[in-house]
């Protein structure tokens, strides 16, 4: 109904003609995402694959192309019929990082109705202090205002009250089900692959979907198709190596990104056998290719191989690893009609090795998904940008096998049943100036998950138990859940330089994540909504404001939010989460949730000295039937101060020094109330759930960055970086025991894990 509105109107409107093309970086060939395009007193935005289009009335036009970091682009136009024009833009300086273009216009921030949204360029990764040296996209993720890290070192994350697992995680469109390496330490994106990272902090538009709190939308270099480069690094911990280059100049290129970490190595110099027999390493692979079949069209090929394993000697081991795949066609039908089809695989697993005595034995679990996705961008004129599309997503699951790997072995074969599930998605969302001063993104995805056979559904009593079992056969519907998520966004610009949003979104998930662990481990499970566990359903109401101040340099943000949830998933007392039963419905209970807070921020961009400042006060709290007497209690995110300070400075042409420091207020924790004796045993006992707080967190990391050499053809930098450069013991870890020299007294064992971590790395590019 609405777009045949829009049609109408545009029918009876002046005649209009379009400049549409593509805008490049001039030496590599890389699409811009986020370049500003202005023609008169119309505008736009290159979208994800660099594509633009505005229409104006015939006339004598002066055109204006800019990105960040690069040189702007002008050019007189005489508009009496469509116009193609492509562009490269010329970069402002060489540097030996790819320039890497977001969100570009220094207004956009106010005059977009998008709020929530948070962009990095690789270079605010690179200046940024991380553990080891390593540059990390999820490290960074964290230090934004409303983002929480899951816990020291961890590459988990908790966006506005959500879970861990309610954050939308892709890697050119692919889910990235874990991303993370070494038990969380790492994540499983290598920078240097990286072109674009934008997070949506729960006010995404309706092209995405399936997660409740956030989508962290990161998209790969496509390659330089222009001439031949090889850059990488050596550090403490991983070497990598990036090699790009074009097929045929202009018209195609490829991609190949690794990084292999040789901790393992070092453990082959011990002293002590035990540990040279031991294994711990993590590989990532990423590639791309691309190719222009014409003017109109490209096909993009793109994959992410990673993989981790943990080994004690030959008694246990760990792997895990993701897999994805992406096939895309962009095709242009017309000045105004923007198009891609997408092929999407995603695979993540996880086998654990036993072998000892009788008990030889693997334990497998995986989750795999096949997906189609296919969306039309439509500039229907100035003041209408259209996005519509479809998105169908066939889910498969194995829980877990278990599986002898001998005829002596003592445990038995078990299979827990494979669960299937298709979930499709019918999306629209338009983009409207309304006004001058008045814009809103409104729009509208409808999904329908339905739960397939074969296998045993179950009905549960109250108290957990099993009271009935349904079976059904392969390919049947067994229940089908339809969801309409509407969302709507408005901004209205105060002056030139501060405007007003607000905001409501519906999110609906379908798929959830069972640990036994407060932060993302390896061996958590994903389980898919069923018969007895419903959708999990936010509602996000948010309210901003935002000004520039001098002269566009800075950046003042504030933002409220609301969310309330429902169908949320929590443990009984008690519960066994990895028990050996198809019925993971009888550890589990089911309720609401809210969340609320304040975010702030204040981002210098440009000039020797950037960085931001942001501070996040909020409160999560769960209310489920089962727990803490049936009352409000803290979830286990909940956190109540969160602040990052995070400063680069650039002393001269050779050295950039920066620095980050954080404090936060400890986790919510669930600790024992007193303890019992039973036949000489000591147990503890436990009340209300989450109802501790873990020791307040800080921490201080210093970089710095020397450039050795900077020549046309060649250069290099080595990188120094100190983790926790006071030295503070932070809480990994709390547990309770009792004191060996007073039994009748308990006391708190504190377990912290890093103190004063310098290392060096040493980067080059030719």
């Amino acid at each position: 109904m609405m777009i045949a509105v829009l049609v109408y109107a545009q029918a009876f409107s002046q005649e209009q003609f379009s400049i549409s093309g593509t805008v490049r970086v001039k030496r590599t060939g890389e699409t811009v995402i986020g370049a500003s395009i202005r023609v008169g007193d119309a505008g736009s935005f290159s979208n994800d694959y660099g594509f633009y289009s505005v229409s104006l009335s015939p006339g004598n036009y002066t055109v204006i192309i800019s990105a960040v970091g690069m040189q702007p682009y002008v050019q007189q136009v005489t508009l009496e019929k469509h116009i193609t024009l492509n562009i490269a833009l010329e970069e402002e300086a060489k540097t030996m990082d790819n320039i890497t273009v977001t969100a570009t216009s220094k207004t956009r921030n106010i005059s977009s109705p998008q709020m929530g949204i948070e962009r990095l360029s690789t270079k605010e990764i690179k200046n940024i202090p991380v553990l080891l040296g390593e540059r990390d996209v999820l490290k960074t993720v964290q230090l934004l205002p409303g983002i929480k890290p899951a816990g020291e070192g961890n590459s988990g994350f908790f966006v506005r009250g959500g879970a861990a697992d309610q954050n939308l995680i892709l890697l050119d469109e692919a889910t990235v089900y874990n991303a993370s390496h070494l038990l969380g330490f790492f994540s499983t994106f290598n920078s240097d692959a990286i072109k674009d990272i934008t997070v949506y902090k729960g006010g995404m538009p309706a092209q995405y979907g399936g997660r409740l709190s956030s989508v962290l939308d990161i998209k790969m270099n496509d390659g330089n198709n222009q001439d031949y480069s090889v850059s990488g690094g050596i550090g403490l911990i991983s070497a990598k190596l990036n090699v790009e280059g074009p097929i045929q100049k202009d018209k195609s290129s490829f991609l190949i990104t690794g990084r292999r970490t040789y901790a393992d190595m070092f453990l082959k110099l011990a002293k002590d056998t035990s540990l040279r027999n031991n294994t711990l390493y993590f590989y990532d692979l990423n590639a791309k290719l691309n190719y222009a079949i014409g003017d109109k069209d490209r096909l993009y090929l793109s994959g992410y191989f990673g993989k981790d394993v943990l080994a004690a000697g030959q008694t246990f081991g760990l792997d895990w690893g993701n897999a994805t795949g992406t096939l895309r066609w962009n095709h242009i039908f017309n000045n105004k009609l923007f198009s891609n089809t997408s092929f999407i695989f995603s695979n993540y697993n996880y086998n654990i090795s036993i072998r000892s005595g009788a008990n030889e034995f693997d334990i497998f679990s995986q989750i795999r998904d096949l997906n189609l996705k296919q969306e039309f961008q439509w500039y229907l004129n100035n003041k209408n940008n259209i996005r519509f599309g479809f998105n169908t997503i066939y889910h498969t699951i194995r829980p877990g096998e278990v599986r002898p790997v001998s005829d002596q072995a003592s445990i038995n074969l078990a299979l827990l049943q494979k669960r299937y599930s298709w979930e499709n998605a019918l999306y629209f969302t338009n983009t409207w100036k309304a006004a001058d001063r008045l814009s809103l993104t409104y729009g509208l995805r409808l999904t329908a998950f339905s739960i397939l056979g074969e296998g045993d559904f179950y009905t549960i009593d109250a108290d957990g138990a099993v009271t009935d079992t349904m079976s059904y056969t392969k390919g049947a519907f067994v229940k089908t859940y339809i969801n309409p998520e509407p969302r709507v966004a408005a901004s209205y610009r105060l002056n030139g330089s501060s405007s007003v949003k607000a905001s409501y979104v519906r999110n609906v998930q379908n798929l959830h994540l069972i640990s036994n662990s407060t932060t993302s481990s390896p061996t958590d499970k994903w389980v898919a909504s069923t018969n007895i566990i419903r959708p999990e359903i936010a509602d996000l109401v948010a309210i901003g404001y935002y000004k520039n101040l001098w002269d566009d340099n800075y950046e003042l943000t504030a933002e409220i939010y609301y969310k309330t949830m429902q169908n949320q998933v929590d443990y009984r007392d008690g519960a066994n989460v990895f028990v050996n039963s198809d019925a993971i419905e009888a550890q589990l209970l089911f309720g609401k949730g809210r969340a609320y807070g304040a975010e702030l921020q204040f981002k210098k961009k440009v000039g020797k000295l950037s960085g931001w400042l942001s501070y996040t006060l909020s409160k999560t709290e769960r209310k489920i039937d089962g727990i803490s007497n049936n009352q409000w209690y803290n979830a286990r995110q909940d956190r109540t101060h969160d602040l990052a300070l995070v400063l680069s400075y650039e002393l001269g042409k050779k050295w950039t020094v920066s620095a980050n420091w954080v404090y936060y207020t400890g986790n919510a924790v669930t600790f024992p109330a007193g303890k019992y004796h039973v036949n000489d045993q000591t147990y503890f006992y436990y009340t209300e759930r989450n109802a501790y707080r873990m020791p307040a967190y800080h921490r201080l990391d210093l970089g710095a960055a020397w450039m050795l050499k900077q020549r046309k053809r060649f250069s290099s930098e080595l990188s120094f970086s100190v983790y926790n450069a006071y030295g503070r013991e932070n809480a990994y870890t709390i547990s309770f025991r009792e004191s060996e020299d007073d039994p009748g007294k308990t006391e708190a064992v504190q377990l912290a894990l890093f103190r004063f971590i310098p290392s060096v790395s040493y980067n080059f590019k030719f």
